[in-house]
């Protein structure tokens, strides 16, 4: 039991020395992005609104709006069409889920787990 206490003796060691190299990792990281920051003029208003791009570009360019707003390809959720007997739920659309399949499998109709609207 010897070799086991010390073990731990040595995890709580080497915790708090990872710790305090990280305490003082973050500091000087923190002092560089400032820096950066400073010489570039990024405040941080600029970092919540900047948006991800492809490498090379600026900006992300936004989607193509399409008549009255809406968004090219845009998936909407769609109600769903049958629930199972654990409250499972599937819209219809798509590959018929595993629970569906297995009830399915042992002779039951889609049309039972229909939901009526």
């Amino acid at each position: 039991m010897n070799n086991l206490m010390d073990i731990h003796l040595q995890i709580e060691k080497l915790q708090k020395q990872a710790a305090d190299i990280k305490a003082r990792e973050f500091d000087k990281t923190v002092q560089d992005i400032q820096a950066k920051m400073q010489a570039f003029g990024i405040t941080a208003k600029d970092l919540q609104t900047a948006r991800r791009g492809a490498k090379g570009k600026k900006e992300a360019t936004p989607k193509k709006r399409i008549g009255m707003g809406a968004t090219k390809n845009v998936a909407k959720p769609v109600a769903a069409k049958f629930r199972g007997p654990n409250g499972e739920t599937w819209s219809g659309r798509g590959l018929t889920p595993r629970w569906l399949a297995t009830l399915l499998d042992q002779g039951r109709h889609k049309d039972d787990f229909a939901i009526k609207s």
